[in-house]
């Protein structure tokens, strides 16, 4: 059922068709309507260029380990290091969106970690390349800030798709940077620096970059569809929630765990294959720089379409099967990922592994958008803290997937590569845990003997005396917005209302 679509006094006018929660009930990708996509773009490119950071230095570690003379210890260390930093950083990340907003939270930490980046320049010993590496890492955490948003933007009809698409885009900046890095490295040793002084120049890009857009979303980010959160308290528009309560039913809430744990094994799988695919072309191959450079690029560069495919998957899914649906299709691509990482670390030849790197590449990121398909229904007072749960997972799996199999030479990286994918199969396995009592799981439906609703999910989160001063009103929007998550196989199936776009010649 729709409403009508004029709007409440005070409320602001949008361009794109909005439900009660005013989050856009569509996804226009090449649009810049404001707040919904121009939010959307905003946290994409900031993310974007913390990943091109964050992985500024593998593509031109075989010239960085001869200047500062690394060996195989130094180099895995420094790979591990720019992954763990941001494990904590991703949880403090969510609290914080949940408590001072996602537009102050993302500009604060990609000003604090933009002076790293610039200090890559000055390493000069196995030290000081770790140290870089580790808090350049922390910028990662922008990727909460970047779900926190697009789940506060956009409604759960096309929650997984925006989810999907700011993050694949997001980390394309891993593949991006495998091309960007060597070719400016290329330029400024033709224009005369010695290649020991070329590559640090080169670090100036991302760096000021990274530093262009903080600024960015300060000056044109909204934390909220309504406004920003400061703006939205001070009015009564919105509860200023307390940080125990909210970490309390994040952490407490046994699904953002089995969430953090898959994702550990699908992000966090494609943070270790940023650090090691141009290494492990470059050796096993005997490529050129460049050229493993450009073999490397290819699996960050499927982010392209792959991630954002796997939200706009869960996101069908969803509307056939419900949330059921959207945690098959997680485990199914999650699976076949790991099947073929095992295949990528068997195969010999360098056509065939970069044919399956490929195509493993598609599997491994889609299974991370299909996550975030998953991880706004979790909590709607704690999506914060839950976003942040998951996301620290994704840094925890790529932090113990490179000191158990890629550290040092116990293992060779085509061993750990197929010792990588066994982990992923088994990691998937506790999706089957996932359960829902108002939609079910993978094996089972809704709970009809206790008839629990939407409304009794998202409000066992407030208490009596919270509910009685209007606390909880925003999860009764959500819950009702999210009925949707039954599938159009359920006969109760009920249509969340929505607002037409009031004012269509604000589109972009």
């Amino acid at each position: 059922m729709e409403v009508s679509g004029a709007e409440s006094p005070g409320r602001a006018r949008f361009a794109l068709p909005v439900d009660s929660e005013h989050k856009a009930t569509v996804f226009r990708l090449f649009s810049l309507a404001n707040p919904h996509m121009r939010t959307f773009h905003l946290s994409w490119i900031s993310f974007f260029a913390c990943f091109v950071s964050t992985f500024a230095a593998p593509p031109l570690v075989p010239i960085i380990r001869d200047d500062l003379n690394l060996t195989a210890t130094d180099i895995g260390n420094a790979g591990i290091a720019s992954v763990s930093g941001a494990v904590f950083a991703r949880v403090a990340m969510g609290t914080a969106c949940d408590l001072f907003g996602p537009r102050l939270a993302s500009a604060s930490l990609i000003l604090i970690t933009a002076p790293a980046v610039y200090c890559s320049a000055i390493a000069n010993s196995a030290i000081s390349f770790l140290l870089v590496r580790f808090f350049t890492g922390f910028s990662l955490a922008t990727f909460v800030s970047t779900q926190f948003w697009m789940s506060s933007m956009f409604s759960p009809l096309v929650v997984g798709s925006a989810n999907g698409v700011a993050a694949g885009w997001g980390n394309l900046g891993g593949g991006a940077t495998q091309l960007i890095m060597p070719l400016l490295f290329g330029v400024i040793r033709d224009a005369g620096a010695i290649k020991f002084t070329a590559w640090r120049i080169a670090f100036f890009i991302p760096a000021l970059f990274q530093t262009l857009t903080a600024f960015m979303i300060m000056f044109f980010g909204q934390d909220m569809p309504d406004g920003n959160f400061r703006k939205l308290e001070s009015s009564g528009e919105k509860t200023k929630d307390g940080f125990s309560r909210v970490l309390y039913h994040g952490v407490t809430n046994y699904r953002g765990w089995i969430l953090a744990l898959t994702y550990g094994y699908c992000f966090g799988v494609e943070l270790t294959v940023d650090n090691i695919v141009a290494e492990y072309f470059y050796d096993r191959f005997d490529l050129k720089l460049h050229t493993a450079g450009m073999v490397a690029a290819t699996f960050g560069l499927a982010n392209v379409f792959s991630r954002p495919a796997g939200g706009w998957l869960s996101d069908v899914m969803a509307r056939r099967f419900g949330m059921r649906g959207r945690l098959w299709a997680l485990w199914s691509v999650q699976t076949i990922g790991g099947v073929l990482c095992v295949v990528l670390g068997r195969v010999g030849s360098l056509g065939a592994s970069v044919a399956v790197m490929i195509v493993f590449s598609v599997f491994v990121q889609a299974a991370c958008g299909l996550t975030f398909g998953v991880v706004p229904f979790v909590s709607r007072r704690s999506l914060g803290v839950i976003s942040g749960m998951t996301g620290g997972g994704g840094n925890v799996g790529a932090v113990l997937t490179q000191l158990i199999f890629f550290q040092g030479s116990k293992y060779s990286k085509e061993t750990g590569i197929t010792l990588m994918g066994i982990m992923i199969i088994c990691c998937a396995l506790p999706i089957a845990l996932i359960y829902f009592p108002q939609w079910g799981g993978m094996f089972c439906g809704p709970s009809s003997a206790k008839g629990t609703t939407e409304e009794d999910y998202y409000l066992s989160e407030w208490s009596d005396k919270e509910k009685e001063k209007g606390f909880h009103q925003a999860s009764l929007k959500f819950a009702d917005n999210s009925k949707r998550e039954r599938g159009s196989r359920r006969g109760d199936l009920v249509t969340a209302p929505e607002e037409k776009a009031s004012d269509p010649e604000q589109e972009a």
